[in-house]
């Protein structure tokens, strides 16, 4: 499916360590997404940030932390996206979930003969 125009995205803000049944978290949401047609999922870890406890996470060497944050976008038209909410609230524990509105402009390259 091709998605272009007015569409919502989805941010999910988890933490590296977070997990389902012994699996990272971010695994499960993005196979969940594929499962519920959504357009597209990337993960995206971070080198640094806080969250609601404000301790701060860190890829530095001297500071050795763990649980890097970790950033999952969605885009999809909107109903289907507030269709995989309650998906979210199954799965996450502590993490934040922002939905704004974007516009898509998808660009497609001729292959060259």
């Amino acid at each position: 499916m091709q998605l272009t125009g007015y569409a919502l995205r989805m941010s999910i803000f988890i933490g590296e360590d977070d997990v389902w049944h012994h699996q990272p978290l971010h695994r499960e949401i993005v196979r969940r997404a594929r499962d519920a047609g959504l357009a597209g999922a990337t993960v995206l870890r971070g080198c640094e940030g806080y969250g609601i406890h404000a301790m701060i996470h860190t890829t530095r060497l001297l500071s050795m932390s763990e649980d890097l944050p970790v950033l999952i976008l969605i885009v999809d038209r909107e109903d289907k996206i507030r269709a995989f909410l309650p998906e979210l609230d199954e799965l996450i524990g502590e993490g934040a979930v922002l939905l704004d509105e974007v516009e898509v402009m998808t660009a497609h390259r001729t292959p060259r003969p």
